[in-house]
Protein backbone atom coordinates (compact mmCIF):
# COMPACT_ATOMS: atom_id res chain seq x y z
CA UNK A 1 0.00 0.00 0.00
CA UNK A 2 1.61 3.00 -1.04
CA UNK A 3 1.36 6.09 1.05
CA UNK A 4 0.42 9.77 0.15
CA UNK A 5 2.36 12.45 2.14
CA UNK A 6 0.52 15.91 2.31
CA UNK A 7 2.75 18.66 3.19
CA UNK A 8 1.88 20.52 5.72
CA UNK A 9 0.88 24.26 5.08
CA UNK A 10 3.78 26.51 5.88
CA UNK A 11 4.53 30.05 6.00
CA UNK A 12 5.27 29.88 2.20
CA UNK A 13 2.48 27.27 1.51
CA UNK A 14 -0.38 29.02 2.96
CA UNK A 15 -3.83 26.76 3.60
CA UNK A 16 -5.99 26.79 0.39
CA UNK A 17 -9.08 29.07 0.52
CA UNK A 18 -11.69 28.81 1.69
CA UNK A 19 -9.95 28.77 4.93
CA UNK A 20 -11.11 29.26 8.76
CA UNK A 21 -9.85 32.22 11.35
CA UNK A 22 -8.81 29.49 13.21
CA UNK A 23 -6.80 27.88 10.38
CA UNK A 24 -5.26 31.17 9.37
CA UNK A 25 -4.34 31.90 13.04
CA UNK A 26 -2.56 28.34 13.01
CA UNK A 27 -0.47 28.82 9.86
CA UNK A 28 0.33 32.33 10.52
CA UNK A 29 3.00 33.32 13.25
CA UNK A 30 4.39 36.99 14.19
CA UNK A 31 6.69 37.26 11.75
CA UNK A 32 3.28 37.14 8.78
CA UNK A 33 2.19 40.11 7.36
CA UNK A 34 -1.46 39.09 6.42
CA UNK A 35 -5.04 39.40 7.08
CA UNK A 36 -7.76 37.04 6.69
CA UNK A 37 -10.83 38.46 5.01
CA UNK A 38 -14.12 36.05 4.69
CA UNK A 39 -12.03 33.04 4.21
CA UNK A 40 -9.19 34.43 2.10
CA UNK A 41 -5.84 35.20 3.29
CA UNK A 42 -4.56 38.71 1.77
CA UNK A 43 -0.50 39.51 2.07
CA UNK A 44 0.45 43.07 2.87
CA UNK A 45 3.57 44.76 1.39
CA UNK A 46 6.57 45.62 3.17
CA UNK A 47 6.49 49.49 5.15
CA UNK A 48 8.64 51.88 4.69
CA UNK A 49 11.62 53.58 7.01
CA UNK A 50 9.28 56.41 7.39
CA UNK A 51 5.74 54.84 7.50
CA UNK A 52 7.18 52.63 10.71
CA UNK A 53 8.98 56.17 12.57
CA UNK A 54 5.56 57.14 12.47
CA UNK A 55 3.95 54.14 13.63
CA UNK A 56 6.30 53.98 16.43
CA UNK A 57 6.23 57.16 17.32
CA UNK A 58 2.30 57.75 17.83
CA UNK A 59 2.75 54.25 19.44
CA UNK A 60 4.82 55.34 22.05
CA UNK A 61 2.92 58.43 22.61
CA UNK A 62 -0.41 56.47 23.26
CA UNK A 63 1.23 53.37 25.10
CA UNK A 64 2.62 56.11 27.38
CA UNK A 65 -0.57 58.02 27.75
CA UNK A 66 -2.92 54.56 28.44
CA UNK A 67 -0.10 53.41 30.85
CA UNK A 68 -0.02 57.11 32.85
CA UNK A 69 -3.72 57.12 33.13
CA UNK A 70 -4.11 53.33 33.67
CA UNK A 71 -7.39 53.37 30.82
CA UNK A 72 -6.54 50.07 28.73
CA UNK A 73 -4.27 48.46 26.59
CA UNK A 74 -2.73 49.10 23.22
CA UNK A 75 -1.01 46.72 21.13
CA UNK A 76 0.46 47.12 17.54
CA UNK A 77 0.38 45.19 14.08
CA UNK A 78 0.33 41.35 14.55
CA UNK A 79 -2.30 41.48 16.63
CA UNK A 80 -5.27 41.12 15.21
CA UNK A 81 -8.82 42.44 15.58
CA UNK A 82 -11.79 39.68 14.65
CA UNK A 83 -14.96 41.12 12.79
CA UNK A 84 -18.12 39.49 12.35
CA UNK A 85 -20.52 41.65 10.65
CA UNK A 86 -18.26 41.43 7.11
CA UNK A 87 -15.81 38.84 8.62
CA UNK A 88 -12.24 39.81 8.41
CA UNK A 89 -9.17 39.12 11.24
CA UNK A 90 -7.54 42.53 10.62
CA UNK A 91 -4.00 44.14 11.54
CA UNK A 92 -4.19 47.75 12.19
CA UNK A 93 -1.31 49.23 12.83
CA UNK A 94 -2.49 50.25 16.38
CA UNK A 95 -5.13 49.94 18.48
CA UNK A 96 -6.45 50.82 21.75
CA UNK A 97 -8.91 48.85 23.92
CA UNK A 98 -10.58 51.15 26.58
CA UNK A 99 -10.44 49.15 30.70
CA UNK A 100 -14.45 48.00 30.63
CA UNK A 101 -14.23 45.59 27.21
CA UNK A 102 -11.06 43.29 28.35
CA UNK A 103 -13.03 40.77 27.63
CA UNK A 104 -12.25 41.44 24.42
CA UNK A 105 -9.11 40.70 24.80
CA UNK A 106 -7.45 36.60 24.12
CA UNK A 107 -3.70 35.64 23.99
CA UNK A 108 -3.15 36.89 19.83
CA UNK A 109 -6.30 38.59 18.59
CA UNK A 110 -9.26 40.84 20.06
CA UNK A 111 -12.47 39.26 19.40
CA UNK A 112 -14.29 42.26 18.35
CA UNK A 113 -13.89 45.93 17.62
CA UNK A 114 -11.37 47.92 19.35
CA UNK A 115 -12.28 51.30 20.92
CA UNK A 116 -9.53 53.09 18.18
CA UNK A 117 -7.61 51.90 15.23
CA UNK A 118 -5.01 54.02 13.60
CA UNK A 119 -4.01 52.96 10.07
CA UNK A 120 -0.78 54.87 8.84
CA UNK A 121 -1.16 54.81 4.96
CA UNK A 122 1.06 53.34 2.14
CA UNK A 123 0.86 53.94 -1.52
CA UNK A 124 -0.12 49.80 -1.37
CA UNK A 125 -2.62 49.89 1.69
CA UNK A 126 -4.34 53.02 0.48
CA UNK A 127 -7.19 51.98 -1.39
CA UNK A 128 -7.66 48.79 1.42
CA UNK A 129 -7.44 51.56 3.99
CA UNK A 130 -9.68 53.83 2.68
CA UNK A 131 -12.20 51.28 1.27
CA UNK A 132 -12.47 47.82 2.36
CA UNK A 133 -11.58 48.34 6.04
CA UNK A 134 -13.48 51.82 6.67
CA UNK A 135 -16.62 49.93 5.67
CA UNK A 136 -15.16 46.57 8.16
CA UNK A 137 -14.50 48.85 10.68
CA UNK A 138 -17.71 50.87 10.64
CA UNK A 139 -20.07 48.20 10.47
CA UNK A 140 -18.42 46.22 13.66
CA UNK A 141 -18.98 49.53 14.95
CA UNK A 142 -14.92 50.35 15.85
CA UNK A 143 -16.13 54.59 17.33
CA UNK A 144 -12.55 55.70 16.27
CA UNK A 145 -10.47 55.17 13.32
CA UNK A 146 -7.20 57.21 12.58
CA UNK A 147 -6.04 57.64 9.02
CA UNK A 148 -2.73 58.82 8.72
CA UNK A 149 -1.35 59.67 5.36
CA UNK A 150 2.27 60.98 5.15
CA UNK A 151 2.33 61.37 1.04
CA UNK A 152 -0.83 63.28 0.83
CA UNK A 153 0.32 64.65 4.92
CA UNK A 154 -3.37 64.39 5.82
CA UNK A 155 -5.03 62.98 9.36
CA UNK A 156 -8.31 61.99 9.05
CA UNK A 157 -10.22 60.73 12.08
CA UNK A 158 -14.10 59.30 11.83
CA UNK A 159 -16.11 59.00 14.60
CA UNK A 160 -19.39 56.64 14.85
CA UNK A 161 -22.06 58.70 15.11
CA UNK A 162 -25.71 56.72 14.85
CA UNK A 163 -23.70 53.86 13.27
CA UNK A 164 -21.98 55.45 10.24
CA UNK A 165 -18.71 57.61 10.34
CA UNK A 166 -18.41 60.95 10.69
CA UNK A 167 -15.39 63.14 9.87
CA UNK A 168 -14.47 64.35 13.15
CA UNK A 169 -10.59 65.79 11.73
CA UNK A 170 -9.00 66.31 8.56
CA UNK A 171 -6.12 68.26 7.81
CA UNK A 172 -2.81 68.84 7.85
CA UNK A 173 -2.33 70.89 10.74
CA UNK A 174 -4.22 71.70 13.76
CA UNK A 175 -4.66 69.57 17.14
CA UNK A 176 -6.92 66.50 17.21
CA UNK A 177 -7.67 65.50 20.60
CA UNK A 178 -9.45 61.75 21.06
CA UNK A 179 -12.92 61.62 22.40
CA UNK A 180 -12.11 57.63 23.21
CA UNK A 181 -8.69 57.89 24.93
CA UNK A 182 -9.82 60.68 27.46
CA UNK A 183 -6.79 63.13 27.43
CA UNK A 184 -5.01 61.99 24.40
CA UNK A 185 -4.20 64.77 21.93
CA UNK A 186 -1.77 65.61 18.80
CA UNK A 187 -1.08 67.87 16.44
CA UNK A 188 -0.95 66.47 13.02
CA UNK A 189 1.82 68.65 11.68
CA UNK A 190 3.76 66.42 13.71
CA UNK A 191 3.26 63.60 12.01
CA UNK A 192 5.17 65.13 8.74
CA UNK A 193 7.88 66.79 10.13
CA UNK A 194 11.24 65.29 8.47
CA UNK A 195 12.24 64.45 12.21
CA UNK A 196 9.40 63.57 14.79
CA UNK A 197 9.15 65.70 17.69
CA UNK A 198 11.01 64.02 20.67
CA UNK A 199 8.75 61.69 23.07
CA UNK A 200 9.89 63.18 25.78
CA UNK A 201 8.75 66.77 24.92
CA UNK A 202 5.57 65.90 24.00
CA UNK A 203 5.17 64.07 27.49
CA UNK A 204 6.22 67.67 29.20
CA UNK A 205 3.40 69.04 27.15
CA UNK A 206 1.14 66.76 27.90
CA UNK A 207 1.89 67.37 31.32
CA UNK A 208 2.89 63.58 32.13
CA UNK A 209 6.40 64.81 32.93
Amino acid sequence: MTETHVPKPTRTTPPKPPVSYDEFLEWADEDTRAEWVDGDIIFMSPISDAHQDIVEFFLTLLRVHVEHHEEGWVRSSTFQMKLDVIPSGREPDIVYLREEHRDRMTGTYIDGPADMAVEVVSPESGPRDRGEKFYEYEAAGVPEYWLVDPDREELLVYRLQDDRYKIAFEGREGRMDSAVVDGFWIEAEWLWRETLPPVLDVLRRWEIL
